[in-house]
């Protein structure tokens, strides 16, 4: 199976759309009818995801980029739009710092710049290690049902949560279990100084519910040059909660 879909015309500018941790390259299907009016959108299942079985070393956050990166490139594009949720948009920090001139925009979702001390960093690692625990041994579907119990995810009605439980319990725990120790937030560089660097537009997308986000958010922008837009109605996952919302957004942002 291929590990990439794409929509729209292929002489529309490119974005590239990054799903988060335990997605899959069909998540943004809700935005693509709109997306792709405007854009050729170039949808990537993350190593250990779907139908991308690339097995990372550790940590694995610049080889993750260089994959999506040379993909992308072989397909024709030089230069794209970039596009990344939660654990997708971690990895694009990384696409953007391995190839600053090819990023036109950098569209963070829900999706941290990464820890600054050596003691979070360590407890995020052990905090980590927990869950990977859980998956190594657990069946998938009651790791399922702990990690969406998290309170990043507690604006999910009870029927939303068992949906997603049911998508995501088709995903291979082992290699899930890979790409999770290996893209740790505590193993990850810290994502402000790319920002600082960049040339292109960089926004930070958060959803209103999304209490921890908004703080973050907050802290950010009085930081860094990092446009922050807070999308209503919604908590953590955006384009899953408000796909026709979200979709508007990002085409106000990025044309003229």
């Amino acid at each position: 199976m291929p590990i990439i879909n794409r929509f729209g015309d292929t002489k529309l500018p490119a974005l590239v759309l990054l799903h988060g941790f335990l997605g899959s390259k069909e998540d943004w299907q809700a935005s693509l009818q709109i997306l792709s009016q405007h854009f050729h959108c170039i949808c990537i299942d993350l190593p250990g995801h779907g139908d991308n079985q690339l097995e990372l070393p550790t940590p694995g956050f610049e080889a993750a980029a260089q994959s999506i990166a040379d993909k992308v490139i072989q397909l024709g594009y030089r230069q794209f739009h970039l596009l990344g949720y939660s654990l997708g948009g971690r990895i694009a920090l990384h696409i953007a710092k391995l190839y600053p001139k090819a990023v036109l925009s950098l569209m963070l979702e829900s999706a941290h710049l990464g820890l600054t001390s050596s003691r979070d960093k360590q407890a995020r690692l052990k905090h980590d290690q927990k869950w990977a625990d859980k998956l190594a041994v657990e069946p998938i579907r009651d790791f399922l049902e702990q990690w969406y119990q998290q309170p990043v995810f507690a604006n999910l009605t009870s029927d939303a949560r068992k949906n997603l439980i049911a998508i995501r319990s088709k995903n291979n725990p082992q290699a899930l279990l890979h790409c999770f120790t290996s893209t740790s937030l505590g193993l990850q560089q810290n994502g402000e100084k790319v920002l600082k660097q960049l040339h292109c537009p960089a926004y930070l997308l958060v959803g209103e519910q999304d209490s921890k986000f908004c703080q973050l958010a907050q802290q950010w922008q009085q930081k860094l040059q990092l446009n922050t837009v807070t999308i209503a109605h919604c908590g953590h996952n955006i384009h899953k909660a408000q796909p026709k919302m979200f979709a508007a957004r990002i085409i106000q942002l990025l044309t003229p």
